[in-house]
This record gives C-alpha cells, structure tokens and sequence, in this order.
C-alpha cells in the first residue's frame, strides 16, 4: 500500500513549506519524508503524520482516519 502524501496536501490546500511552519517541524525533513518512495516497509511514519495533524489542528488519528480512506493507493 501507498499513500499518496502528495494528493493529501493539495485536497488539503497544504504546501510542505506551511506544514513545516505549523507543525515545527524541519522543512527538509518533511520534503525528503513526503517525497521519498514507498513501499510496503516505508509508508508514513509518526513524525509525519504529527506533522499533517499539528498543521491542521487535529488529532494525529483524524488525519489517520482521513488518509486510510481516502488516500490509499
């Protein structure tokens, strides 16, 4: 399975750079996390998923919710 990150921030109206701004995050970080493939071993980890919910003001597992749903490749 794959997330697609991606679609999630444009639905979302979202850029990497705000996510970071939000979220206290580093922007580095997150682009190389949110751009890197992945595969069934490297889907989206904590810190992401921390980041998206902090950036949006929601529980970490609103966003989970939202992403098993919606955003599943």
């Amino acid at each position: 399975m794959r997330i697609d990150i991606k679609h999630y921030l444009e639905v979302n109206h979202l850029t990497i750079y705000q996510v970071s701004k939000r979220s206290g995050y580093g922007y580095t970080t997150l682009h190389k996390s949110f751009n890197k493939p992945q595969s069934s071993s490297t889907s989206l980890n904590l810190r992401d998923l921390d980041a998206l919910a902090r950036a949006q003001d929601k529980s970490m597992w609103e966003v989970l919710k939202e992403l098993e749903q919606h955003y599943l490749e």
